[in-house]
């Protein structure tokens, strides 16, 4: 579940790190004012917008096999059979 939170945490900062990039290219980041005075709601909406399409594309490409149950894995008799769809 962390790696998840992680990975959506990651991917909604990407404009914020984009725009940091680009004003350290530009050399305007030496003053606060263009984070201060930046597209902050710009760059906020940009990031709930890719979170949502990677959850809209995880929704979408990550389904199981037609006609196949999930079962999950387990221990039984000491040995550890991984998970897989029957």
């Amino acid at each position: 579940m962390l790696r998840v939170v992680l990975t959506h945490l990651f991917l909604f900062l990407i404009p914020f790190i984009a725009y940091a990039f680009w004003l350290w290219i530009n050399k305007k980041a030496q003053t606060s004012e263009n984070w201060r005075e930046g597209p902050m709601a710009w760059l906020a909406f940009a990031g709930v917008v890719i979170v949502a399409t990677s959850l809209v594309l995880l929704a979408t490409f990550e389904r199981s096999p037609e006609g196949k149950t999930y079962k999950p894995a387990e221990i039984r008799d000491g040995q550890f059979i991984p998970s897989h769809y029957e």
